[in-house]
């Protein structure tokens, strides 16, 4: 019990370092400087006799032995966190719980859902951040992640709670004028908004007759790099734009853009999955969140 009383600050210390990536991100999160959160660390270093870290001027990694450490000590520290709360009722769940989202998705579909948790869970405090950029979630101290695709990062396990699809919209606006496309051949004499993803990648259009797929490899007339940005172009009249169904589906149900080539689109349904870490020490902050943003998101999801 001596030793853990020692290196307690030690083992709390590598873990935000680990997940951090530096000495400065972790000193700010435990209010401490750089010079002490170092001191900690090798202190611990000297008692175990193995190095953690392995340091340079512009690189910090774990050494594999602190791998091992760093992954008993993080395990240990969630134990902890959630061995606090336990005692708690269910309605006294309380704390910060930090959420990361894609925009489009995040205003639709978790805003709403969140609403209802701090109904029930006034004493929670959810962070929520909108962005379509890649996230490192574990590096940048996220509990939960909602995002396209079911496999999760490093350290974290998925759940699906949804599945979209992309679908081809262009407003009745620019169709009275420029004609409506009754086969994807046609779309060379349209103006076309694309798309390019934050992995820079650009979004791929797709189109089956019969058995044969098609791809459209036509250049877009104007590219764009957000989503909700192509769904003010195509409502400003601009052209012919693929949407995930949810950028859209305001839109949509208005009538303000209209689906175009349903009969050959291949819409290419996607899931989008919540990520957080392993359920063993999760804290009931965390898992309560999770488990009713899981019951909420599945129950909107919606194909247009």
């Amino acid at each position: 019990m001596q030793d853990i009383h020692r290196n307690w600050p030690g083992f709390l210390a590598a873990v935000k370092v680990a997940d951090a990536g530096s000495f400065s991100s972790a000193a700010r999160q435990l209010n401490l400087t750089p010079a002490a959160v170092g001191k900690s660390i090798a202190l611990l270093e000297s008692r175990l006799g193995v190095r953690l870290f392995n340091r340079t001027t512009r690189q910090l990694s774990l050494t594999p032995e602190g791998e091992r450490v760093v992954e008993r000590a993080r395990a240990a520290l969630q134990a902890l966190d959630e061995a606090g709360a336990v005692a708690k009722p269910d309605a006294d769940i309380s704390g910060l719980v930090r959420i990361s989202c894609g925009a489009g998705y995040g205003r639709q579909f978790v805003l709403p859902a969140i609403a209802g948790i701090l109904d029930k869970h006034p004493q929670l405090r959810v962070e929520l951040n909108l962005s379509d950029q890649i996230v490192d979630l574990v590096k940048e101290g996220f509990d939960i992640g909602i995002r396209g695709g079911s496999e999760p990062p490093q350290g974290m396990v998925a759940r699906r709670v949804s599945k979209v699809a992309t679908v081809l919209v262009a407003s009745p606006v620019y169709l009275r004028v420029r004609g409506t496309p009754q086969d994807w051949t046609e779309l060379t004499q349209h103006r076309r908004i694309g798309l390019r993803f934050a992995s820079g990648r650009a979004s791929q259009w797709n189109f089956k007759v019969g058995s044969k797929t098609h791809t459209f490899n036509e250049k877009p007339n104007l590219l764009l790099t957000a989503p909700e940005v192509v769904v003010d172009a195509a409502l400003l009249h601009q052209g012919i734009a693929q949407l995930a169904q949810h950028h859209a589906l305001d839109a949509l149900r208005s009538g303000a853009l209209v689906p175009l080539l349903r009969h050959q689109h291949v819409s290419r349904p996607f899931d989008i999955s919540i990520f957080y870490p392993h359920r063993n020490g999760l804290a009931p902050r965390v898992r309560t969140v999770v488990d009713m943003l899981v019951s909420a998101l599945q129950a909107a999801q919606t194909i247009v």
